[in-house]
């Protein structure tokens, strides 16, 4: 792995968005646009609703924006012949994930320092912990969907299969990871497996931040978010194949 590569990746990447109007604005203003939503359907209930399912979906909204465009990028640089020709130059596949994941995880910082401004800053979310760690557990959990993405892409063949792992890969986080019923009351096999997802970890991290301005049981989930990302970036390196099948 060549930091100068990876590098040159990078900038590919983020030269690639910044031509692409409309996958840029998604990346960096869709979750403020869901955030202001949200905070508009609970405008004349009591501010407990906002603040107690915005910090959830303020980690959810990154991971499966960010999911369903690194996803669908990656295959689409593969189904093109793109990576093809890249992997027959002098690099190697973690320059090209790692790459992928530092411009789509500047992205991500970029992202959420806008969800989480807005939404603390303009809609009034309560927040008793730090505002800077809420923000890198957005940013973690972004970067987390990203990893996923490139990992899943290798499995697809075409732009419409990327798609439906989102139902496999993403819904299942977001049923289990302490949204709808917390995570301590659901069946105990349910529980057992929320555990080994990785969103939950997030949520954790955000609803805690919510209600505690104690941070070490934060920084413990940002540990476990953060192998999980390395885990994907890692897979996603292992299942990448060098020809376009």
């Amino acid at each position: 792995m060549s930091p100068r590569i990876t590098m040159a990746v990078t900038r590919r990447v983020l030269t690639q968005l910044r031509r692409d109007h409309r996958t840029m604005a998604m990346l960096l203003f869709l979750p403020t646009l869901l955030m202001t939503l949200l905070w508009w359907m609970f405008k004349d209930t009591p501010a407990q609703v906002f603040d107690s399912i915005g910090p959830s979906l303020l980690a959810l909204f990154p991971f499966f924006i960010m999911f369903l465009v690194t996803s669908v990028t990656t295959l689409r640089e593969r189904s093109s012949g793109t990576l093809e020709r890249l992997l027959a130059m002098p690099m190697g596949k973690l320059d090209f994930l790692f790459g992928y994941a530092l411009a789509f995880g500047l992205m991500a910082a970029l992202q959420s320092v806008i969800a989480v401004a807005v939404s603390v800053g303009f809609l009034g979310m309560d927040v008793v912990g730090p505002v800077w760690l809420l923000t890198v557990v957005a940013v973690l959990d972004a970067v987390l969907g990203s990893a996923l993405g490139l990992f899943v892409s290798a499995f697809a063949q075409t732009e419409f299969q990327a798609v439906q792992f989102m139902p496999a890969v993403v819904v299942p986080q977001m049923l289990l990871c302490g949204l709808l019923v917390p995570r301590d009351q659901l069946p105990t096999v349910l529980s057992q497996i929320s555990d080994v997802l990785p969103l939950s970890y997030a949520v954790d991290a955000m609803q805690h931040l919510m209600v505690s301005a104690t941070t070490g049981e934060v920084w413990q989930n940002l540990v476990i978010v953060s192998a999980f990302a390395v885990a994907g970036l890692g897979l996603g390196a292992a299942t990448l194949r060098r020809r376009t099948p």
